[in-house]
């Protein structure tokens, strides 16, 4: 009798210790490189917390298609089924938020919500190319049969939306078998999702299950990304912090621009590396970077400051894929950014040199308002070493000097100076 009751209770324990948990996040803004951040941080916790689900709220207007085609990828692959809803009523699934709607294993809409509206369009809100235009939409299109076949759901209405940007109530959106569930709250939502087969990966159909919610709500590190993970945004951060450090590499000392083009510097190299920048392009900008400090310090005739400008202006068209990425940088931002930098750069180069020149010429009034001391003579008398203002410096001199003379100093031609003996 003691070891059923030992038995009984350890199971319950056991029982205890997997109660079934369930993560919530919310999603209520544009779809960017931080909302693909949060979600992959968001499963990696409940992978740690042992959850059996992921419950997704969704409002959202739509956004970028490539972060769309990370979290796609990532809900296909996800070892626990993500639950996502439409929510509050009144909230919409559009365009990108329509796409990864039908890549979750369970999906629904409260009603006075709607889903669709997923034409690719340029993420400035600019013309593309027709060309361009048909790329993407046949592309998209291909890309959203596969989900939605996966998940058993209407392709008819995957490819209206993205061919006729169409745009339906979640009632209609249920019918057609675009919704799975059409609950009136989330309590009902999450009820009638528990015990629903889906497919995980490759893997054979599980049974969801729900269990208590835990929050995970976004937190600072996706406000700094939401912040500057905008493509027009992160290309200003990333020249304006270039032309900080010039300011701090030709005028050493300042520390302030250095520091804060340090900071920013590394902010928009983040940002980049979630947009999924073209290296390329941005190795392009760099060398025209170097160029343009190399023109100060080498005497190309502004050859070297011509093709920084060039190389800075190529390396901004290059540096997003339209067709990868669903955007580019404007043509009107390029110019007016490298317009502004080439007057910058060349307008600190000009003031730098000019700092230069001043200073060689206090160094020669000061050189000439001293007298040294000869401490090495060559062969010939009149050439060798001497001592002025705790410096050493080359001299030549008419006059014929021997070890501890004193001179004085007529003029400089660049480390030597012409010296004549003190009577």
């Amino acid at each position: 009798m003691k070891i059923v009751l030992l038995t009984l209770l350890l199971c319950l324990t056991t029982i205890s210790a997997h109660a079934a948990c369930t993560l919530s996040v919310t999603i209520q803004e544009a779809i960017t490189a931080s909302t693909s951040d949060y979600l992959e941080r968001a499963e990696k916790k409940a992978l740690e917390e042992k959850c059996d689900s992921i419950y997704v709220r969704m409002n959202t207007p739509g956004g970028s298609l490539q972060s769309t085609r990370l979290i796609v990828e990532r809900i296909l692959a996800s070892p626990i089924p993500y639950l996502c809803l439409i929510t509050p009523s009144g909230g919409h699934a559009g365009s990108a938020g329509a796409i990864i709607l039908q890549a979750c294993h369970v999906n629904g809409g409260l009603p006075a919500t709607n889903i669709g509206a997923a034409t690719p369009i340029l993420g400035t809100g600019g013309e593309m190319s027709e060309d361009l235009r048909k790329k993407l939409i046949n592309d998209t299109v291909s890309w959203m049969e596969g989900v939605t076949k996966i998940r058993n759901r209407s392709v008819e209405f995957s490819r209206d939306i993205v061919t006729e940007a169409k745009a339906l109530s979640s009632e209609e959106a249920f019918k057609l078998k675009a919704l799975d569930i059409l609950p009136a709250n989330e309590q009902e939502f999450l009820l009638k999702a528990q015990g629903r087969a889906v497919k995980l990966g490759e893997k054979t159909e599980q049974s969801v299950q729900v269990g208590d919610l835990q929050e995970f709500s976004p937190d600072l590190r996706y406000k700094i990304l939401s912040f500057v993970a905008d493509p027009e945004f992160a290309y200003l951060l990333f020249m304006g912090s270039l032309g900080l450090l010039y300011v701090e590499i030709t005028h050493p000392g300042l520390i302030a621009p250095g520091v804060i083009g340090g900071i920013g510097l590394v902010l928009s190299l983040v940002a980049f590396h979630k947009l999924d920048v073209a290296w390329g392009g941005l190795a392009l900008i760099l060398l025209g970077l170097a160029f343009l400090i190399l023109e100060i310090f080498v005497t190309s005739f502004g050859a070297l400051g011509i093709g920084g400008l060039i190389a800075l202006f190529v390396g901004s068209v290059f540096l997003f894929d339209a067709q990868t990425t669903g955007y580019t940088l404007p043509l009107s931002l390029i110019f007016a950014v490298v317009g502004t930098l080439a007057v910058f750069f060349f307008g600190a180069g000009y003031f730098a040199l000019k700092t230069l020149r001043h200073r060689s010429q206090d160094t020669d009034t000061e050189l000439q308002s001293k007298d040294g001391v000869v401490t090495v003579v060559n062969e010939d008398g009149h050439s060798g070493q001497i001592q002025i203002m705790g410096e050493i410096w080359k001299f030549v001199s008419e006059d014929f000097l021997t070890t501890g003379d004193r001179v004085h100093v007529t003029a400089r031609q660049g480390l030597t100076l012409n010296v004549k003996k003190v009577k």
